[in-house]
C-alpha cells in the first residue's frame, strides 16, 4: 500500500521534520508522518484559541503538506487495492476540511481531522509487527 522507504523519507524531510528519518524503517516513517500531522493540528488549535492566526495558518499548511506530500503521496494506488483508494479519498477529504478550518476558523474541523488521523494511526500502529504488511523489498503492502 505504501511505496519505498526513500520516498517517504523524502516527503517527510520536505515538510521540515527530519529527526530519525534516515534510520527509520518504512513503517516508522509513516508513524512519524502521523505524529507530525497531529502535532501540527494541535499547534493550529492552540493558535486558533489564542487568536494567533499566523500560527494557525502556518500549522494548518504544515498539516496539509504532511498529509498530501507525505501520507497520501506514499500510497501505492497500483498495489494497495481498495484500502489505498479509500485512504487516498480520506486524505483528500482531510485536506479539504483543513482548508475549511483555516478559512472559517473552525475548531471542529481541526478536531475532526485530528480524530481521523488518530484512528488511522492507531490501526497503523497495530499492524507494526505483521510480516504481511512489510515485504522483504522494504515496501509496505
Amino acid at each position: 500500500m505504501f511505496t519505498a522507504k526513500y520516498k517517504s523519507a523524502d516527503a517527510y524531510s520536505k515538510v521540515g521534520i527530519q529527526t530519525g528519518v534516515v534510520e527509520a524503517n518504512p513503517h516508522k516513517l509513516i508513524m512519524m508522518l502521523f505524529d507530525g500531522a497531529m502535532l501540527a493540528l494541535s499547534n493550529a488549535a492552540t493558535g486558533l484559541r489564542e487568536g494567533d492566526l499566523k500560527k494557525k495558518g502556518e500549522s494548518i499548511s504544515w498539516a496539509i503538506d504532511i498529509i498530501s506530500q507525505g501520507l497520501q503521496s506514499s500510497l501505492s494506488l497500483e498495489n494497495g487495492g481498495e484500502i489505498a483508494e479509500k485512504l487516498n479519498g480520506l486524505y483528500d477529504y482531510m485536506c479539504t476540511r483543513l482548508l475549511y478550518a483555516n478559512a472559517r476558523n473552525d475548531p471542529q474541523a481541526l478536531e475532526e481531522v485530528s480524530r481521523l488521523l488518530g484512528e488511522i494511526r492507531g490501526a497503523w500502529e497495530e499492524i507494526a509487527g505483521d510480516p504481511a504488511v512489510v515485504s522483504y523489498s522494504g515496501k509496505t503492502a
